[in-house]
């Protein structure tokens, strides 16, 4: 069946591996804008991106042809062979073996880009070990299943 309409918007967290502080400053945005050319070439749309030093969110509204696994398989891969082929760290970068995947309400989209785009901010008051355990714990709440 083709689906004509799609509402499929997912927030993506990547973790350096080891959570070392390997991406620099000086070289975030150049990250951020290669991260943001593979999303759109995986016909997605990136609604918002910030790379930590240890970690990078990122909010998609996917394309149903692409699940969150090989999204997120593409990126990685890609992004680390760019980090790693202009010299944008320091040895060589590695993403961890996992990443952290939640889903967003439409009506989430802009609390959650603006939660992405404050993140500088952000983590002068909160670790990310303190979000990340924040992030499980929200998302892991009990819902009980219609009946």
């Amino acid at each position: 069946m083709k689906i004509e309409y799609n509402n499929l918007y997912t927030h993506f967290i990547f973790t350096t591996l080891h959570r070392l502080p390997l991406i620099q400053e000086q070289n975030r945005q150049r990250i951020e804008k290669y991260i943001t050319g593979i999303i759109n070439h995986n016909n997605c749309h990136l609604y918002a991106i910030y790379a930590n030093p240890e970690h990078v969110h990122f909010l998609v509204s996917r394309s149903p042809d692409i699940d969150e696994d090989r999204l997120a398989n593409i990126v990685s891969g890609s992004s680390s062979q760019f980090i790693n082929d202009n010299g944008l760290c320091f040895g060589n970068f590695q993403w961890q073996e996992s990443c952290s995947v939640f889903s967003v309400s439409k009506g989430d989209v802009d609390r959650v880009c603006k939660y992405i785009l404050g993140q500088k901010v952000h983590h002068h008051k909160q670790t990310f070990a303190e979000e990340y355990e924040a992030f499980i714990q929200f998302y892991q709440k009990t819902i009980q299943p219609i009946k």
